[in-house]
């Protein structure tokens, strides 16, 4: 049976003999401090201090851990204290469960105009670095679809036939109802701001004009940043955790060709497909609510319809599309690569990834405007 921790001490002129014995383990955590502190207690005032491993049971971490901590106590009240006749694993122990002594660091008083310029200083160093991952990682996509297009047969069909499936078909019901319902209420609140002027039919203008420019594909590129981008950054980053993508280049292969280029490429099909198909479910709930709540006939809406939009009108949305599909692919992508050997790195660049294409994407839409308002198109 093994006995509890304690000692014996042998006194000769100002040196001191103490023989552990026993279990000095976890198990019996406080015999062992009360152990520890009455071996110190007892060696108090004594020159040098021999401390005698070699009949003790059995040792772990917390047992090599008080006892270093002994010997770190003795020697700060002026007793010289060393170890005797440890077997070679409890060396190995005393060597790296040694008790240290953390110096408590007391924060230095900073101005706060100071602290706020450094996180400035920060944030525009931290803008410029990503704006050069970003450069540098749309270098590799072009030249990865560079070779995929001289050499037709390093496409991945069957991989982005999947991630089309994924991305569009499986979010199609979601973001059709999304856009159908902002469709419906931007109905019902134009008709009823514009009836104050005897103005409810210009409601289907502005429904029209509206949806086809701006509204579909901006809320349509946002629901796809937060589902599949997100999705994008998740996967990306479990195979670097778990070392997949390093396992790709040992295998000779490039994990952009592999694994990025496919989710983009269904990226850039699907963001077009959704935003048509979001363009004709706003327009129908529009349509609806124009019919129920203004009294405006569908083939009134229609017709009227016909007359506020031209062919510009509908491409104008179609066009942003796959530029938003590039931001969202890029960055989802950058952000699941940039993931490190823990879940909380995961965590952190899966609401990185979201936060930024989302950011991006109406930046990317705010351009556009500003570039169709100035060609007047």
């Amino acid at each position: 049976m093994v006995s509890d921790p304690a000692f014996t001490s042998e006194r000769s002129d100002d040196d001191l003999r103490l023989t552990l014995t026993g279990a000095w383990t976890i198990g019996a955590s406080k015999v062992l401090e009360d152990a520890a502190k009455a071996l110190v207690t007892d060696a108090k005032g004594m020159r040098n201090a021999i401390i005698d491993l070699s009949q003790i049971d059995s040792m772990d971490t917390a047992g090599a851990w008080v006892i270093d901590r002994s010997r770190i106590e003795l020697e700060e009240s002026g007793t010289t204290a060393t170890f005797e006749q440890a077997r070679p694993e409890f060396n190995i122990l005393l060597g790296e469960a040694h008790f240290r002594v953390f110096a408590d660091e007391t924060p230095r008083s900073h101005s706060a105009l100071i602290d706020v310029l450094v996180d400035v200083g920060k944030n525009t160093i931290g803008f410029g670095q990503n704006m050069l991952r970003g450069v540098s990682f749309l270098g590799e996509v072009i030249a990865s679809l560079t070779k995929s297009i001289v050499r037709p047969a390093r496409f991945r069909t069957t991989s982005i036939v999947f991630h089309v499936d994924s991305f569009a078909f499986r979010g199609l019901p979601i973001i059709a109802l999304i856009n159908f319902l902002v469709g419906a209420i931007v109905a019902q609140q134009s008709i009823f701001q514009l009836q104050k002027f005897g103005a409810a039919t210009f409601a289907v203008d502005l429904i029209g004009i509206l949806v086809l420019r701006e509204l579909a594909v901006l809320l349509t590129s946002i629901m796809v940043a937060g589902r599949s981008g997100s999705a994008i950054t998740a996967e990306l980053g479990s195979m670097k955790m778990r070392e997949e993508v390093d396992a790709l280049r040992v295998m000779g292969l490039d994990p952009v060709d592999v694994l990025v280029m496919p989710r983009i490429l269904a990226l850039l099909i699907s963001l077009p497909l959704l935003t048509f198909l979001s363009d004709m479910a706003a327009i129908f709930g529009g349509m609806l609510v124009a019919w129920g709540y203004g009294g405006i006939s569908p083939e009134v809406f229609m017709s009227r319809l016909q007359s506020a939009i031209a062919m510009n009108t509908f491409l104008v949305g179609l066009i942003k599309a796959p530029f938003m599909a590039l931001v969202i692919g890029m960055i989802a992508a950058m952000e699941g690569l940039a993931t490190e050997g823990s879940a909380e790195s995961l965590g952190r660049q899966v609401t990185s990834s979201v936060v930024k294409s989302i950011f991006m994407v109406i930046v990317v839409d705010g351009l556009f405007a500003m570039f169709f308002a100035s060609i007047s198109y």
